[in-house]
This record gives structure tokens, C-alpha cells and sequence, in this order.
């Protein structure tokens, strides 16, 4: 394959949408060590496998294919110039970040969306990169959203939110989801999300100002529903949200934690949301989300996340 098919391959390859992480290591003598790469992969629940490919180019390589144990640390979206200081040959990369050591010794980024503490279980040799793979001996996650990539540009689910407001009147919602339940709010015998009107504050500032009304540690993640209420003339955008690995679920004095087999009975007015909160439960179970685009009568969902099976 000549340069220009590798180039139109490259750009092939790059329409498929992906996040970005930073793999990480000790060299011989200790120091720490990484790079950036997209080319990251769950591969199994049961043992807890994933994958990452080096190229063969790399400084790094060999010892990241002799190494006993490496990290992936899935970057936030706020830490887009930590993905380019891994891409760039710069000599000390770890004096510019916040970082600390693994049980196992491995380096982690602070403040990355989640992270895996792996010991090397295979290498398979791949053409002109290398796939490791390996074996989760430990993980957290925050449940920030994570920094995407496409078609060689950084793209930031959250953050992008103001370019989606379309009206006068937006409402804001959060859809919190741990340990397999929902946060619900109740009023007058009927059951909604926890949400704000935006007025004169942007969108990502009334979620957060949400949020921490509620005194939970969660985080929001991608938008999964945007809908225009005609009669009411109000726009609506939904978040999806995450707690932390882990975390306890907490007391919340103006709302109540529900099963998804308790949402589905549970008495919702607004019949945009009762569809919503279906659909919810239904995608919670395979794991396979997507975003609702239309009215409160019809619209279109795609989706954008699969859980690994």
C-alpha cells in the first residue's frame, strides 16, 4: 500500500468515533512512561481483559511489550492537552502533568475519567503494531465524561451542551444512574428528573448548580434525550449521569433512589418522560445507550455506547 492509500485508510479509519486514553508504564530503570492512543478496546468481563495497540516505531516499545504490568487512563474531556503532551516526543512528559503511582508501581493520571491497573496477559503481534493485552487487576471510575476523538479533531460531549439550546425556555435535566438505579424527584402523586430552567445562566452551569443542589457526587456525561415540548414551548435536554465507581448510594432530601424495575411502575405525568424513562431501562440492560432527538410525540434515537459482552 502506497502512502496516499495509507493516508485514505487513516481517514477511513478515522470516522469511526472513539475516546482517547494514555497508556502508561515503568521503564527499565524505574522511570515513568507513556503514550497517547485511541486504539483502546474492552475485550472481556470474564477474566477482565482489554486491549491496546503500540506501533512498532515507538521508543517505548519494547517496554511495553516486556513489561509485567501497564495502565490505561481514560481521559476527561477537560485533559486534552495531556493527550498532547503523550503525543509529542517531549522528554520529560510527567513533570507537566499530576500523576501518582498504582499498587503495582504503574503511573496514573490524576483526574482521568476512569482507569485500569492491568498486568500484561499476551502480546499478539499485529502487522506493524503490537496488541497488548490485559488483565484488570484493579479499576476506578469517576463517571466524568471522557475526551472523544473523530476524524482526527477532539470533540467534548458536555461541554459542547450550549450548542444545543434551540429556545427560549430550556429546561435542563439530570438522569443519575447507580448500582442500578435512578434518582427520581416526586411531586403532587407524580415522578420526574431532577431539573432547572436555564435562564440567564448557560446550560453546563444550571446542571452543575443542579447537581450540587442535590449534594451528590455525580458527574454528567453525554446528553441522551433533547426534545422540543410544543404546547409548552419549552426545549428539554436530558444528561446522562454517573456516580463514581463504588460510591455508596447517597441521601438526597429532595429526591429518592428507585430500581429500574420500580421505574417502570412508577406514576410519570409527562408522557415524553414516561417514554424516556422506558427506553432507559430497556438500554441500561444491554447496555447499549443512545440519544433521542424530536418532539414530545416522535423523533429518532441513535446510538452511541456498547457495553462489552
Amino acid at each position: 500500500m502506497d502512502a496516499d492509500k495509507r493516508r485514505q485508510l487513516r481517514d477511513a479509519f478515522g470516522a469511526f468515533m472513539t475516546g482517547v486514553t494514555v497508556v502508561t508504564t515503568n521503564d527499565r530503570q524505574g522511570n515513568p512512561i507513556g503514550f497517547t492512543a485511541n486504539s483502546f478496546s474492552s475485550v472481556s468481563l470474564d477474566p477482565a481483559l482489554l486491549l491496546v495497540s503500540i506501533d512498532k516505531r515507538s521508543a517505548n516499545f519494547a517496554n511495553f511489550t516486556s513489561c509485567e504490568h501497564f495502565a490505561v487512563n481514560i481521559l476527561a474531556e477537560q485533559q486534552k492537552e495531556t493527550s498532547n503532551i503523550f503525543a509529542q516526543k517531549i522528554e520529560d512528559r510527567f513533570a507537566l502533568i499530576d500523576w501518582r503511582k498504582a499498587d503495582s508501581g504503574v503511573p496514573l493520571i490524576d483526574e482521568s475519567s476512569a482507569w485500569f491497573d492491568c498486568s500484561l496477559h499476551q502480546v499478539v503481534d499485529a502487522g506493524d503494531h503490537a496488541i497488548l493485552i490485559g488483565k484488570v487487576e484493579a479499576f476506578s471510575s469517576c463517571g466524568t465524561a471522557g475526551l472523544g476523538y473523530y476524524r482526527g479533531v477532539y470533540f467534548t460531549p458536555y461541554q459542547n451542551a450550549e450548542s444545543l439550546i434551540g429556545g427560549p425556555d430550556v429546561v435542563v435535566s439530570a438522569l443519575i444512574e447507580s448500582a442500578g438505579q435512578a434518582l427520581m424527584v416526586e411531586k403532587e402523586g407524580s415522578y420526574s428528573l431532577p431539573s432547572r430552567r436555564v435562564n440567564q445562566s448557560s446550560v453546563s452551569e444550571t446542571l452543575n448548580k443542579l447537581i450540587g443542589d442535590l449534594a451528590i457526587e455525580a458527574s454528567p456525561g453525554f446528553v441522551y434525550s433533547i426534545w422540543e415540548d410544543r404546547q409548552k414551548n419549552q426545549q428539554h435536554i436530558v444528561f446522562l449521569c454517573a456516580q463514581p465507581t463504588g460510591s455508596p448510594l447517597p441521601d438526597v432530601r429532595q429526591a429518592q433512589w428507585y430500581s429500574l424495575n420500580q421505574l417502570q411502575a412508577l406514576p410519570i405525568a409527562d408522557s415524553a418522560l414516561k417514554s424516556l424513562m422506558n427506553r432507559f431501562v430497556s438500554e441500561n440492560a444491554v447496555g447499549n445507550y443512545g440519544l433521542y432527538y424530536g418532539d414530545e410525540c416522535q423523533g429518532s434515537v441513535r446510538h452511541f455506547a456498547l457495553k462489552a459482552s
